[in-house]
């Protein structure tokens, strides 16, 4: 048993002898199975005991730089702060660097000032560009780690990626898409909010492969750089639909939803299956109105525990490594909403 103790304190640990200690680590005969486990628990109960001591006290600034609708970088900043008193008896500290729309100097520039003015860990929302990478190398190389949200930019020297697997959920989305539509001469709208963003690239990417691979005849237009917004979406939408009169289906990838609604609204159009992601409260109005069929969602609190315990655990307040990992995909529709 691999332990960083002296046999003293798992003897006082365990309630047994300093001998019967050296007799279960060696793995020499004669402890009952019993004393075994007793030994094994003291050593797991000192390692997380260990973990609370340095964890105590201890102060962690994370910045948090998003571009990205305020819909969601709402969501994100309540689910990082809903997590915060689950991480004690560390002190976690919060900046919040938020655009809905950020030129990219203004970004690299806001991550630059990060790494100037220090800070523990980064958790990074932007396009996947070569400058927005070489910033995150920056940022690595002064010891600021950085993890990647929801879309990834894996050139870089980021730590890990934090969120679904955007693959996944865009073949989610084709799935449910070609079971409730009816119509098979219908056309499918995809909406992404800008070409830069992977995460949005790799569910686009999902769903077209899907609907080849099972539904090959059905026609696909896509809409892009919309920035997610509700105004943008309406009048590319207003336009895109009086061009196109087969189109009966929407696939959201990038938000907008409202003025998605407004567009079908204002032209007299049905569209016959929505399908959008994250529970915003516009979404969750949506799908309580039955504008939205389905929303494609995860559990950005689990993420950003996990981002918050990656970068404790890179600065070694906590034990293990820090590995990417995907979030659960869960298919929200108005009957099983979370609250």
């Amino acid at each position: 048993m691999p332990h960083p103790y002296p046999v003293r304190d798992i003897a006082r640990q365990a309630g047994v002898s300093e001998a019967t200690v050296d007799r279960v680590l060696h793995n020499r005969p004669g402890v009952r199975a019993g004393t075994i486990l007793q030994v094994q628990q003291a050593v797991a109960d000192l390692d997380r005991q260990q973990t609370q001591l340095r964890l105590s006290g201890r102060t962690f600034m994370i910045d948090v730089v998003m571009d990205t609708p305020n819909r969601f970088s709402h969501l994100v900043r309540q689910s990082l702060e809903a997590e915060l008193p689950g991480l004690r008896p560390a002190a976690i500290r919060a900046r919040f660097h938020l655009r809905e729309s950020w030129p990219e100097q203004d970004l690299i520039d806001t991550m630059n000032k990060v790494g100037r003015k220090g800070s523990h860990g980064m958790v990074l929302k932007a396009p996947d560009t070569p400058a927005v990478a070489a910033a995150i190398d920056r940022l690595s190389d002064s010891g600021v780690p950085v993890l990647t949200l929801v879309t990834d930019i894996p050139s870089s020297a980021r730590l890990a990626y934090v969120g679904m697997d955007n693959r996944a959920a865009g073949a989610s989305a084709a799935y449910l898409v070609r079971n409730w539509l009816r119509r098979s001469d219908a056309a499918v709208l995809v909406m992404t909010s800008r070409n830069f963003f992977r995460g949005e690239e790799e569910r686009e990417m999902g769903f077209r492969s899907s609907m080849r691979a099972h539904d090959i005849d059905r026609r696909i237009v896509e809409i892009s750089n919309t920035d997610g917004l509700d105004d943008t979406s309406r009048e590319l939408v207003t336009e895109e639909l009086a061009r196109s009169g087969d189109i009966r289906a929407v696939y959201s990838i990038g938000g907008g939803n409202s003025g998605i609604v407004d567009a079908f609204a204002a032209a007299g159009r049905e569209c016959e299956v929505f399908i959008g992601h994250d529970l915003a409260r516009s979404n969750r109005n949506l799908l309580q109105t039955g504008h939205l069929d389905a929303v494609i969602h995860h559990d950005l609190r689990e993420d950003m525990r996990h981002a918050a315990r990656s970068i404790m655990t890179f600065h070694g307040a906590l034990p293990g490594s820090v590995r990417s990992r995907a979030s659960k995909i869960e298919i929200v529709t108005p009957q099983n909403m979370p609250s």
